[in-house]
């Protein structure tokens, strides 16, 4: 195959993992920033504390990350097929990713949630904030570096997902991998693939690193010390809080 019959079939293999791993992203951030966070609030000593809750939760979360990629995918074609009306293309992938995505970020949130100094915490609670200004106000900004990172190896594994997708004809890098590399014995496509993907996931954790330090360097947990950021006009005590930060 030359590189003329090559380029399309790469450039729209590119494409679809792009947009597969980019809506299940944002659908996993969203899901599993709030759950992962629920996991700390509703543990032994969280301002929610509900052990019941907490254990129901928790594990859910398991099951879910114990469960294979593929063996997921073949599970949820029925939903799938309800939601997007069909069980194959790159929407019908989107569904098992990001529901495969959400408990695994889920607790990479509720680690790096659990690292935030306590002393934050309960100096906001002292002044009279609610559990929403302390999710808001320390939380989320002190574990926010972490949270990036986490979102980073995410990204990562999806990436991997989407390319086993690809057996299933998502479509993607994994797609043409198989297609033509593994089926049609296209053994230079097929390495051109991979180097795509390895390309693709160094720029990638590159980015992420480089966001994470950054944050860092601006006053994270690595920085100079936690800053407690004013609580905005309105809020308990915010002169108070001014004070402490």
């Amino acid at each position: 195959m030359t590189w003329s019959e090559m380029q399309p079939l790469l450039s729209q293999a590119c494409w679809d993992t792009f947009y597969m791993v980019g809506w299940s992203t944002l659908i996993a951030v969203a899901g599993g920033l709030p759950l992962g966070i629920l996991l700390v609030l509703t543990d032994r000593g969280g301002l929610l504390q509900n052990v019941l809750a907490n254990r129901v939760i928790g594990q859910i979360v398991n099951i879910a990350r114990s469960m294979p990629f593929i063996i997921l995918m073949v599970a949820l074609m029925g939903f799938t097929r309800w939601l997007t009306g069909s069980t194959i293309g790159r929407e019908a992938a989107i569904v098992p990713l990001a529901i495969g995505a959400i408990p695994f970020f889920a607790r990479l949130v509720e680690t790096a949630v659990r690292e935030v100094d306590g002393g934050l915490v309960e100096a906001v609670q002292s002044m009279g904030g609610n559990t929403w200004t302390v999710v808001r106000k320390v939380l989320v900004p002190e574990s926010l570096p972490s949270l990036i990172s986490s979102a980073t190896t995410t990204i990562v594994a999806l990436i991997g997902y989407s390319a086993m997708a690809g057996t299933v004809g998502a479509g993607g890098l994994g797609d043409i991998a198989i297609r033509y590399g593994y089926q049609r014995f296209e053994t230079e496509l097929m390495w051109i693939t991979v180097g795509i993907l390895a390309v693709v996931i160094s720029v990638i954790q590159f980015a992420g690193d480089y966001a994470a330090r950054g944050l860092h360097r601006r006053g994270g947990r690595s920085g100079s010390g936690p800053r407690l950021r004013l609580l905005k006009a309105g809020e308990p005590a915010a002169a108070d809080v001014g004070k402490v930060a």
